[in-house]
């Protein structure tokens, strides 16, 4: 089944404060809606996202999306949310989604585990979504209580709200009056939505109180994680090596299926290890001819966007080559501006080193370069 998110952040948000909508405000590094995106993305079945946005925001949405991949080209939304929720499905028609996530901008803490319920529950409904029941005692009243209400069998709406496409599609268009939310269009057109169970921290951000509660409860939540990478390549005929993206005289090359990045092959490893995604070579074959060749800062590339996608911050690489020749030390600045340049860090955030083997081994006897490299990753 083909899997869509459609984020609805076309909203003011004047309630949360802050002098702009709350959807671009920083959230402990990262924008709001940013958040929100990669936490959808953090589920492997969500292909791709599609954004609505207000017209006002193009600027601000450019700034918070940099670098993510899998997003579709943004669309402007409405005046009323209903507007803005269809405007973003007829933007997905040609995408050709069997499956839609339709999300608030302002949650940025939905889980995997929520979007999983949800995908899970539309195997056999229309429909669903997460919700939480209500647990405490609600009363009618103005200045003074008028009458209690009771509150079995009352939930609190959450998003993700998950439909098949060409239904809640076709339930937008049919729309006479304004609604709640997604799940009131599905019922106002007889859709069966199921209720799976929500979480707390799905809360949907409304006053200045609720950024500090974020805040808490991502700090609670902090996934610090560090991978090693190790590669080697041996010499052949050639006039120069690349290493760290750059290019340094030498007698010889290095051999191997791209460019023989060796430095760059370790930090991509490590990048990878530390999500847990195998390695470069799963990722990029050497028996698919289209990496023939190739430049290694693709798949560094690769892995930035994949630890990115995962909702990780890239805070330090630490390499070393190991070599006898050539001399790295001349040519360690280059190398670390290029790998800041690719991984999107402070080249503060970048150590770029080399250490002989006391002439042992194969890099002793000058047959080969060898290199190892450590990432630490944060996720905030």
């Amino acid at each position: 089944m083909k899997v869509a998110g459609l984020i609805v952040a076309a909203g003011r948000g004047k309630r949360a404060g802050g002098g702009i909508p709350k959807q671009y405000r920083d959230l402990m590094g990262q924008t709001v809606l940013r958040r929100s995106i990669l936490a959808l993305l953090a589920h492997r079945s969500v292909e791709a996202v599609q954004v609505v946005i207000h017209s006002d925001d193009v600027n601000e949405y450019e700034a918070a999306v940099n670098g993510i991949s899998c997003l579709l080209p943004v669309c402007i939304g409405g005046v009323e949310r209903h507007d803005s929720v269809l405007a973003g499905l007829n933007a997905l028609k040609s995408h050709k989604p069997d499956l839609v996530l339709i999300h608030d901008a302002a949650r940025p803490l939905v889980s995997v585990n929520d979007i999983k319920e949800v995908l899970n529950a539309l195997k056999t409904h229309t429909g669903a979504f997460p919700a939480l029941p209500v647990v405490d005692a609600l009363w009618r009243g103005g200045e003074t209580i008028e009458t209690p209400e009771p509150r079995d069998g009352l939930w609190r709406a959450q998003t993700p709200q998950g439909f098949r496409f060409k239904d809640i599609l076709a339930a937008h268009e049919a729309l006479t009056a304004p609604v709640l939310d997604d799940v009131a269009v599905a019922y106002t057109a007889g859709l069966s939505v199921a209720i799976t169970r929500g979480a707390e921290d799905n809360f949907k951000i409304t006053t200045p109180e609720d950024f500090a509660r974020a805040e808490r409860a991502l700090r609670g939540d902090m996934d610090i994680r560090t991978g090693n990478g190790f590669d080697v390549h041996k010499f052949g005929e050639g006039d120069h090596v690349t290493l760290c993206g750059v290019d340094i005289p030498h007698t010889h090359g290095l051999v191997g299926h791209s460019d023989a990045d060796v430095a760059m092959h370790t930090a991509t490893d490590a990048i990878f290890g530390a999500l847990c995604e195998g390695d470069i070579g799963q990722w990029f074959p050497p028996s698919d001819m289209q990496w023939k060749g190739a430049a290694s800062d693709i798949f560094l590339a690769k892995a930035v966007e994949r630890a990115a996608m995962r909702g990780f911050t890239i805070t330090h690489i630490d390499c070393t080559i190991i070599c006898e020749m050539p001399k790295i030390g001349p040519h360690a600045l280059a190398m670390r501006e290029r790998m800041a340049q690719i991984l999107g860090i402070d080249i503060g955030r970048i150590s770029v080193k080399a250490t002989t083997s006391e002439k042992l081994g194969f890099t002793g006897r000058g047959e080969g370069i060898a290199a190892t490299a450590t990432a630490t990753l944060v996720k905030i």
